[in-house]
């Protein structure tokens, strides 16, 4: 196993790809990794692999974010994951990371995001994808949405629109963007033992605040 003070110098080598804030800054990247070593706990797994896989998992996302900016459609845009899976190697074998676990890595980093419903081949890269989602849940994801919601000028919720059943990309409101995406994130769809038990209580919590918020709301709290 590689020592601590190698990822220490993988932190730094990645920190410039990454600005604050946005709910996708190298906070969300550190928070991951605290939540991948938890997960780790139980599992058999390379921690090389793990660890790399994590810090590197979202080093394209300013790239992604560019093309978004530039207007780009959603099916044109860079994608992250993609895009940072072609970077990898590269970054990695700049620091002397071990060879025949680069591939490994590149697996992770491809298949992690969410929204893309890949089918992960690795459990190394099964714990990535349960911790990057276990950040899309809890108090943190209160806190990510009310930022974005007030710097983008959205209500947090209104009672004409309607809730989708299938999310469309849109963020008409906070309340029906965690209808519409961030509760369809349930335990049982994550992979690993620990990452169900973390998640029961932080999809509990998203889902009590919705329900509360709008009950509030409506005069029926």
């Amino acid at each position: 196993m590689i020592e601590e003070e190698f990822f220490d110098r993988l932190k730094k080598k990645v920190l410039p790809y990454f600005e604050s804030g946005e709910g996708h800054g190298f906070d969300h990247v550190d928070r991951v990794y605290k939540l991948a070593l938890r997960i780790s706990e139980d599992e058999d797994v390379d921690m090389d692999v793990v660890r790399a896989s994590v810090l590197l998992h979202d080093v394209a996302r300013r790239k992604e974010e560019e093309s978004r900016v530039n207007g780009f459609s959603r099916e044109d845009r860079v994608c992250h994951a993609e895009e940072g899976a072609k970077m990898v190697p590269g970054i990695l074998r700049d620091v002397g990371f071990p060879y025949d676990k680069i591939d490994y890595v590149v697996d992770a980093v491809a298949t992690h995001r969410y929204s893309k419903n890949l089918e992960a081949k690795t459990r190394e890269a099964e714990i990535l994808q349960d911790a990057d989602r276990l950040d899309a849940l809890g108090a943190i994801i209160i806190v990510r949405m009310m930022e974005a919601t007030v710097k983008n000028g959205r209500p947090v919720y209104d009672s004409s629109i309607p809730i989708k059943e299938k999310y469309d990309g849109s963020k008409s409101t906070m309340i029906n963007h965690i209808y519409e995406k961030i509760l369809k994130i349930t335990p049982d769809s994550f992979k690993t033992v620990k990452a169900k038990e973390i998640a029961k209580g932080r999809y509990d919590f998203v889902k009590e605040f919705a329900e509360r918020y709008v009950g509030e709301i409506e005069g029926k709290i």
